[in-house]
Parts: C-alpha cells; sequence; structure tokens
C-alpha cells in the first residue's frame, strides 16, 4: 500500500512540474512586448570614416540619432577607448521621434597607421549600450609633405 500511495505520490509531482513549465501563449509574449517598450537609440549611421589624415591633425565627427522608442532618452555617459578621442553629447533627454548627437574630437598626435575607435554609448535604451566608431589612417607628418611635393 505504501508503494502504490509513494507511485502516486511521485506521479502527483512530476505532473505537477510539467505544468509548471508550460505557459499560456497570452503571458509568453506579454514579456517580449514589455522589452521593446521604453526608449530607443538609433544611429542614422555608426562609423564615420576620416581617411588619411596627417599626424597631428584633429578630426571631429557629428553621429546623428533618433529616439524610436515611445519614452524620452537620456544619454547617461559617452566612454571612448583612449584619451585621443574626446566625446560630446546631447545632455536633455530626447523625446520619442526626436533626434540628437554624439561628437567624437580625434586627437592624432602620437599614432600612425590605421585607427578604429570605438565609442560607447550609456543611456537608459532598451537594448542597453550602443557602439559608433572612427576609423582614420594617420601618415607620417613628414612623409605627408614629401608626398605632395613628389606629386
Amino acid at each position: 500500500m505504501k508503494k502504490i500511495l509513494l507511485s502516486f505520490a511521485f506521479a502527483s509531482l512530476v505532473a505537477g512540474g510539467a505544468v509548471a513549465q508550460q505557459q499560456p501563449k497570452t503571458q509568453a509574449t506579454a514579456p517580449q512586448a514589455q522589452a521593446k517598450a521604453g526608449a530607443a537609440i538609433t544611429f542614422e549611421a555608426t562609423e564615420h570614416n576620416f581617411g588619411d589624415i596627417t599626424q597631428g591633425d584633429v578630426v571631429e565627427h557629428t553621429f546623428t540619432f533618433k529616439n524610436t522608442g515611445n519614452q524620452p532618452l537620456v544619454i547617461e555617459r559617452v566612454d571612448v577607448t583612449c584619451g585621443c578621442t574626446t566625446p560630446a553629447w546631447t545632455k536633455e533627454p530626447v523625446l520619442p521621434g526626436k533626434t540628437g548627437t554624439v561628437t567624437a574630437k580625434f586627437n592624432s598626435a602620437g599614432k600612425l597607421g590605421q585607427q578604429k575607435k570605438a565609442i560607447t554609448v550609456h543611456s537608459n535604451a532598451a537594448d542597453g549600450a550602443a557602439y559608433v566608431y572612427i576609423v582614420t589612417n594617420i601618415k607620417e607628418k613628414g612623409a605627408a609633405a614629401s608626398a605632395k611635393a613628389n606629386q
């Protein structure tokens, strides 16, 4: 008798656990819809190539973004990979459908060759941090001058 009762108790636990693992379809889609709610940052372009520049040049580019969400977007901070890049950004909240900017100023002093610098934009966007990049090829100061003279 004990074995029969234990078998029924075990079968009930297994069946209850299986039912608890299944969620109704209406509940399964609700969290996904909520994940898309809130602020969303969408950049017009995520990379800018300055082409060839001369060592010591300071170049600047402004990335434009749009808040494609349904809540105000607030940029909390912008991180760069080195001290050669200085960021500036829209400080006030960007309302849904409106645009803002992130500007990156790059100082090529002490750098040579291909460079790709990441700029990380931290905001209250539902997708988390966004990334934009600046790319350039830095030519040696004397080499650029002699190349122009030879032309």
